[in-house]
């Protein structure tokens, strides 16, 4: 089976490169008002099933969540459903360890 996850680094990178990804939150709404990565589009996974209609298939999807078990569950649904889809490894947490010190901490 593919590994489906993708290091903090390596999601900067896609962004810094200006690639063709849609970083997906999947956390609840107030765990977004916390903390968030700028750019995010909110589904929590809770949702997600019922509106993947609203995510596009020509673009990656990098799912993050708190610190990388929701995400890892919601890329297994996207790309059973046809969508390129990865898992952000440590989720927000480790994005705002590694990234962006900005990011508050939860």
């Amino acid at each position: 089976m593919e590994d489906i996850t993708i290091s903090p680094y390596d999601v900067k990178e896609k962004i810094h490169n200006e690639e063709d990804v849609l970083l997906l939150d999947v956390r609840e709404p107030g765990e977004f008002k916390t903390a968030q990565i700028h750019g995010a589009k909110l589904i929590p996974l809770k949702e997600l099933s019922l509106r993947t209609g609203e995510l596009p298939k020509d673009a990656e999807i990098i799912a993050y969540c708190h610190h990388g078990v929701r995400s890892l569950q919601a890329a297994h649904l996207l790309t059973s459903k046809g969508f390129n889809a990865k898992s952000m490894a440590g989720g927000i947490d480790s994005w705002s360890q590694q990234i962006d010190g900005h990011v508050p901490r939860y």
